[in-house]
């Protein structure tokens, strides 16, 4: 008996010792990229999106700091944002300054605000109406993206743009629309939600499909 426990308490411990050691390489490589992508953030992107990340920069920028906008989007597709830019808008195309690393890293940083995981409900197909869905845009959102998707300044984002509307899917639209962006202007829209604007989910599927009629304009 007294050797079945000590051969049992020398497999706990390598196995303790294994993860302790997988443990020590996995996360300081992680944290060595965060830390390296918050001094580029602080250096190339601070200036429009805040040195919190939370849209508060001297100069235009979005939010990036809040938990809808990392739950609607991946690292690939956070990493496209930065390596492509915005035609149209403020937000340059980084990948031609920075190396694919440092656009990691910077990736590695930003996915560090996220905090938590938030469910959103998404139609299985998106499929609706342009006409329908230019009239709930000219009375719900050209305020602030502009009649023709091109954005206001601290208000609204470019919808427009070549690279937001080639690098984002319509589920990544309609989840945008949707449920909103928390702690900044972009409130949710979808009805039972506790946004000013209470639509139907057949209301927000037009409006992606407007978004993507202005995009062949």
């Amino acid at each position: 008996m007294k050797k079945i426990l000590i051969g049992i308490y020398i497999l706990v411990t390598i196995g303790i010792i294994i993860v302790i050691s997988n443990s020590s390489l996995l996360t300081p490589k992680n944290q060595k990229a965060i830390e390296a992508g918050e001094r580029i953030y602080q250096q190339q992107c601070s200036a429009c999106h805040g040195d919190n990340g939370k849209g508060q920069g001297a100069k235009e920028g979005t939010a990036l700091n809040n938990q809808h906008f990392l739950n609607t989007y991946t690292d690939k597709d956070l990493f496209n944002q930065v390596k492509y830019g915005r035609e149209g808008s403020v937000m340059p195309a980084y990948g031609a300054n920075l190396s694919e690393e440092d656009i990691n890293n910077v990736v590695a940083y930003m996915r560090n605000w996220q905090k938590k995981s938030i469910e959103m409900d998404v139609p299985e197909k998106i499929s609706g109406d342009p006409e329908s869905g230019k009239k709930h845009y000219d009375l719900f959102c050209a305020s602030c993206h502009g009649i023709d998707g091109a954005g206001k300044k601290k208000m609204g984002t470019v919808l427009v743009s070549p690279q937001k509307l080639q690098y984002t899917t319509n589920e990544q639209l309609w989840m945008s629309t949707a449920y909103g962006r928390e702690e900044t202007r972009m409130g949710p829209s979808l009805k039972g939600l506790e946004g000013v604007r209470q639509l139907s989910k057949q209301d927000i599927n037009d409006i992606v499909m407007y978004i993507r009629y202005m995009q062949g304009k």
